[in-house]
């Protein structure tokens, strides 16, 4: 009865005792006029709630602040505005118009070839269109941590890859890397996980894909530093063997660990749902297990 008393809830890691709750209502009854969004920043200063990078939790917060008040804990005040919320009102990418005239060619005589991180420049809509029209699966924003590469011969795109956080639970991937449930929840940040990757389809160009693959995970470690401020080791996709044969992974060094169970994430049923597909890895260190196993 007591622990009942002193643990409310457990939301994303984060035990909420009696004593929070008594926090949060002294911190609204003390503030009348505050505002949910200024709410929930002041709890993730007071908490220290904050990601890899040093931003605050604040939407995690504030999801966590709806569900207390659901359970009845906590009153919050009044909404002062209601904003559309853009990741459930969120548009597709417009069309983009690019020259797609052939090219095939050999890769040498595509030199000098370009890679550059486009989130957050003025290529990123362009991207976004690319693979909205050209790729098979669309265009889909990431959650999360996530880059966004665009390959260039001269000034011409030739393909496009993004990479976002990685999967929290990969079969194949994780007797690999032999990590704890534990280990895995504290440092599934240092992987990430290539969730598109598109040679554009009048590109024809023998071994482009496995050298684009090569050349972006090179400098993907040090972009992931520079923008989110923590390395990552590991990199990681799944690859759908009933389309495709994983050729380019291969040829890039990437290694075959073990296919999927076929079932969702969510799945109760315990039987196969959805397509079987391929997970490949890559490290980005060669003492990966050391540094992805570490306490810390």
């Amino acid at each position: 009865m007591q622990l009942f008393m002193t643990q409310i809830v457990k939301y994303r890691n984060r035990l909420v005792t009696q004593d929070d709750i008594s926090y949060i209502r002294n911190l609204i009854s003390n503030n009348p006029d505050i505002g949910r969004c200024a709410l929930s920043r002041q709890i993730c200063r007071d908490w220290k709630w904050v990601q890899d990078n040093g931003h605050p939790k604040d939407m995690v917060c504030r999801l966590l602040l709806l569900i207390l008040e659901r359970q009845g804990h906590i009153k919050l005040p009044p909404r002062k505005s209601t904003p559309k919320n853009p990741f459930l009102d969120r548009k597709s990418p417009k069309p983009v118009v690019v020259n797609t005239s052939p090219i095939e060619t050999s890769i040498k005589k595509l030199f000098p070839i370009r890679i550059e991180q486009v989130r957050r420049t003025c290529y990123e809509k362009l991207f976004n269109g690319l693979i909205e029209q050209y790729h098979y699966l669309g265009y889909k924003q990431p959650v999360g941590e996530h880059l966004k590469y665009m390959v260039f011969s001269d000034d011409r795109p030739v393909a496009c890859l993004a990479f976002s956080s990685a999967a929290y639970h990969l079969g194949p991937r994780d007797s690999f890397i032999g990590w704890s449930y534990e280990i895995r929840k504290k440092n599934i940040h240092l992987l990430a996980y290539n969730i598109r990757f598109l040679i554009l389809p009048w590109v024809k160009i023998s071994g482009l894909a496995s050298y684009v693959l090569a050349k972006c995970s090179k400098n993907l470690a040090s972009d992931w530093q520079k923008i989110y401020n923590h390395p990552i080791y590991w990199l990681e996709t799944i690859v759908d063997s009933n389309h495709f044969k994983g050729t380019c992974y291969r040829a890039a060094n990437w290694r075959l660990l073990g296919k999927t169970t076929g079932r969702g994430i969510y799945d109760k049923t315990k039987r196969v749902n959805r397509s079987v597909k391929d997970v490949y890895g890559y490290p980005l260190v060669h003492d990966f297990r050391a540094r992805l196993c570490h306490e810390s």
